[in-house]
């Protein structure tokens, strides 16, 4: 069983037992989140789409650290004028496990 979540703006296709990096959320490590903006679950052969998202479905995951992912190296310039910048960012995530997707209905 398979959902389609969206958190942070981005979708993320997910399934149970597994852990991925999302963007940060703004809660304890050990806690548990519900996702309930599901645009589609998928078991086998059946497939449930939501319009836009699907009525009465959860994803539950539980949160299991904080970090901050590797650095972006950003270098700007412009030819011929002697001009170079040199940035760097580093992103904020949240990693979760999924625990459980749950369907009403």
């Amino acid at each position: 069983m398979y959902a389609v979540i969206v958190s942070g703006g981005k979708q993320f296709r997910v399934s149970e037992e597994e852990i991925i990096k999302l963007e940060q959320l703004d809660m304890a490590i050990g806690g548990t989140v519900k996702f309930d903006k599901v645009l589609m679950i998928g078991q086998g052969e059946t497939v449930q789409v939501g319009a836009p998202y699907l009525e009465g479905a959860t994803v539950t995951a539980e949160i299991l650290a904080h970090g901050r992912a590797k650095k972006i190296k950003i270098l700007k310039f412009r030819r011929r004028k002697h001009h170079m910048k040199r940035m760097g960012h580093r992103q904020n995530y949240t990693q979760v496990k999924i625990s459980k997707i749950k369907l009403l209905g």
